[in-house]
């Protein structure tokens, strides 16, 4: 599969793509940020949502 095949979201924090990793497969719908530096930054999360990075 090519990477650019694999699915994609916006980050909370500044609304840039990320991709899909292999780590997040079973919890995709839930992460909200792709790193650590980027949840600190958190922006327009949603109550009691879980969140998961790197």
């Amino acid at each position: 599969m090519k990477k650019s095949d694999l699915p994609q979201k916006n980050r909370v924090a500044c609304q840039r793509p990320f991709v899909w990793r292999k780590k997040w497969a079973r919890v995709w719908e839930e992460v909200k940020y792709c790193s650590a530096k980027c949840r600190s930054q958190k922006g327009p999360a949603t109550k009691g949502s879980a969140v998961n990075d790197v």
